[in-house]
């Protein structure tokens, strides 16, 4: 699965949301609003200062923390130890990480989903929201 355009940049939304927006930080929200994985700060931080060095990763920190505080970034951590990063403007997605060498693949699976929304129906609820993920190893061909 590719990234799902947003509704509205990445940069606009912090615009909107009245963030101020340094040189730096839009570096920072042009990384994210192109990136097609689930980056953590490190990655980040190595992506912008090819782009700017003076960059450093406590400004990362800064920015993905305030990203995180007015909702326009979701923390997502896979049990490896390292919190990711990924717009939370995104269409709904489940994640599949791969224990082997750490990608993180993004799916959709519309059975997967009726069967959420069942299950949820079944126990008395209506599915106000979830998270789906999957770990696990390549077959072998």
């Amino acid at each position: 699965m590719t990234k799902t355009e947003t509704s509205q940049g990445l940069v606009a939304r912090c615009e909107a949301k009245g963030l101020r927006l340094t040189g730096q930080r839009r570096i920072i929200a042009g990384i994210l609003e192109t990136a097609e994985d689930h980056p953590d700060v490190e990655e980040l931080h190595r992506r912008a200062v090819d782009l700017d060095p003076r960059i450093s990763i406590a400004t990362v920190y800064r920015t993905v923390k305030a990203f995180e505080d007015v909702g326009l970034l979701e923390r997502r951590e896979f049990g490896d130890g390292r919190a990711r990063w990924e717009d939370a403007d995104r269409e709904h997605h489940d994640h599949l990480i791969d224990l082997a060498n750490g990608d993180v693949i993004e799916f959709c699976d519309p059975e997967i989903e009726a069967l959420k929304e069942a299950i949820a129906r079944k126990l008395g609820y209506r599915l106000e929201g979830h998270r789906l993920e999957l770990y696990g190893v390549k077959l072998e061909s």
